[in-house]
């Protein structure tokens, strides 16, 4: 399942749907949390239900964003809308694995209720919302079956801990933001899932996306949130491998399958290792979806 871009779209706006079911997102996330009113709830869920329902032919994966488990509304939003067609869910507010446990346990019946494979709704963890989660990250690894990826937020983070803002005059994280990023990164790696950055909030900002997107895959994300349609193509091309780039990966596996038995190949005069082989690796499988 390819995670590059993951649009957010409000689980109540059928019109927003619409739109962008053409974006060209790898997912889209219906929304039930922040984006959703708590009187529109049962409506949005509905709604949810009856988008599940029309077109099991698509060409990006669904994904619904549940309330947390504080909330009292997760069991509500998990029975609503676990049938054919959904995907996976994403998780706010997560402190911990044990939280992913518990919902997969819900998962489990839900999807045989519903005539479903064990294990087919996969999981998306906001991991980074809570203090309490910060000391965490490192439960997710080994990861969970249901477990496909890990991404961060700012916003939420904030309130816990009483920051006034979590950008520098120049637009870079400040520094506890800074460490949350590089931290969900590891932690995503260590469980060996979608590395996922945050969203860029300017949507009318696309060379500020750019930039940003360039230094996150730079960094080691292998996708991005989108809050706008618009921003999807930039997203999509920012975390897929160049031409350039991915004929250099072609030859380092070659030339390493070619001899499996040696440690370092030379190409073009620069030497290449294993560390080099499995970055290699990881850029033609992003490539072939």
């Amino acid at each position: 399942m390819r995670l590059r871009s993951l649009l957010f779209v409000p689980a109540d706006s059928e019109r927003k749907f619409a739109k962008a079911q053409a974006s060209g997102a790898d997912g889209l996330i219906l929304d039930l949390e922040d984006s959703v009113a708590p009187a529109r709830k049962p409506e949005a869920r509905q709604l949810v239900q009856e988008l599940l329902a029309k077109d099991n032919h698509r060409n990006w994966s669904f994904w619904v964003r549940i309330n947390a488990l504080d909330t009292g509304l997760t069991l509500a939003d998990l029975s609503a809308v676990v049938r054919p067609g959904l995907d996976g869910i994403m998780v706010p507010k997560a402190n911990g694995a044990a939280d992913i446990v518990r919902i997969g346990h819900y998962l489990d019946a839900l999807e045989t209720r519903s005539g479903m494979a064990r294990g087919t709704v996969k999981i998306v963890v906001v991991a980074t919302e809570t203090a309490v989660a910060m000391f965490n990250l490192g439960s997710y690894a080994p990861a969970h079956e249901r477990l496909a990826g890990l991404t961060w937020g700012a916003e939420d983070l904030g309130a816990v801990v009483g920051s006034s803002a979590n950008k520098q005059p120049d637009g870079d994280w400040t520094q506890p933001y800074r460490v949350v990023r590089s931290m969900c990164l590891f932690a995503a790696a260590a469980a060996e899932v979608a590395r996922i950055d945050t969203l860029y909030a300017d949507f009318r900002d696309p060379a500020g996306l750019e930039e940003s997107c360039r230094i996150s895959q730079r960094d080691g994300f292998t996708g991005r949130i989108a809050i706008h349609p618009d921003q999807v193509e930039t997203i999509n091309r920012c975390f897929s491998p160049s031409a350039e780039d991915l004929a250099q990966a072609r030859r380092i596996v070659a030339a390493f399958d070619a001899d499996p038995g040696i440690g370092t190949v030379g190409i073009d005069g620069k030497m290449y290792d294993i560390p080099h082989l499995k970055l290699a690796r990881a850029i033609v499988a992003a490539a072939e979806g």
